[in-house]
């Protein structure tokens, strides 16, 4: 019998399977849509959740975005309220802005992912809801068990609740919460509930902190902050220049009446 000897090595799966380009980035049939909270928070998130040790291009975060998870069922995704990807890549290819995240194509999955409770997702976001067989498994087993993401925060607005979960030993163990919130070691960076102004509005956010216990600024915050410092500047060398003139006109009083006169 002749044996059959492959001329080429195999296709990778990364080759032969959908990439972002095939699969949908939304689907029409999907229930309900974002609210106001589930649209900024997340631009809250984004703009002040910088690790220090990576750099603007290793991290990739996204919001209501498509992340398909299991290359068995191609068309199978998950949409995070809000998820973070450390040591990767912030484009696609490092040239394209993503229509989605799919795991087979990616090679780093993410480290942290963040669920806003509503009433009707309470269940599945704690994981407590049974999984269905016939039916996609829930975000709780997908996070942990096939994607086994590190971090996992859910966070109910209507009752400023906040839980974390990480992974340990293959399941997501209840973390404890710090002073501030709960610290996230290899991004050096903590999650926690900061009560303040942000767009116009006044109330419980979540927010990202630095090692100092600092609630790390927006860049609008900071761009207000060195225009304050500008500022101060400013009045401290009018004040310095003022002292100074005044100096002078002491010291020309004093000449005066010593008999010595000096031209203003």
């Amino acid at each position: 019998m002749q044996m059959y000897q492959q001329e080429n090595p195999p296709i990778s799966p990364k080759e032969t399977l959908p990439t972002m380009y095939d699969l949908p980035s939304e689907t029409l049939e999907d229930e309900g849509l974002p609210d106001e909270f589930h649209l900024i928070q997340p631009t809250l998130l984004n703009s002040t959740f910088v690790p220090p040790d990576y750099s603007e291009n290793e991290i990739f975060v996204a919001s209501d975005l498509n992340l398909y998870y299991n290359p068995s069922h191609p068309q199978w995704y998950k949409r995070p309220d809000w998820f973070g990807v450390l040591g990767g890549t912030r484009l696609y290819d490092n040239r394209e802005l993503r229509l989605s995240y799919v795991a087979w194509q990616e090679t780093i999955q993410p480290y942290v992912v963040i669920e806003f409770i509503s009433p009707s997702t309470e269940g599945e976001d704690l994981g407590k809801t049974l999984w269905n067989r016939s039916k996609p498994p829930t975000k709780w087993i997908v996070y942990e068990q096939l994607l086994r993401i590190p971090y996992y925060f859910v966070f109910n607005r209507y009752t400023d609740e906040f839980q974390g979960f990480g992974l340990m030993m293959n399941r997501y163990q209840r973390l404890s919460k710090q002073d501030k919130g709960f610290w996230l070691a290899e991004a050096k960076m903590g999650l926690g509930l900061w009560q303040g102004h942000y767009q116009g509005i006044d109330r419980t956010w979540l927010r990202w902190y630095d090692e100092q216990g600092n609630w790390i600024p927006t860049p609008l915050e900071t761009q207000k902050q060195l225009t304050q410092q500008e500022k101060q500047r400013a009045e401290e060398e009018r004040q310095r220049a003022d002292k100074a003139e005044l100096e002078i006109q002491k010291l020309r009083e004093l000449l005066k009446q010593s008999g010595v006169d000096i031209p203003e």
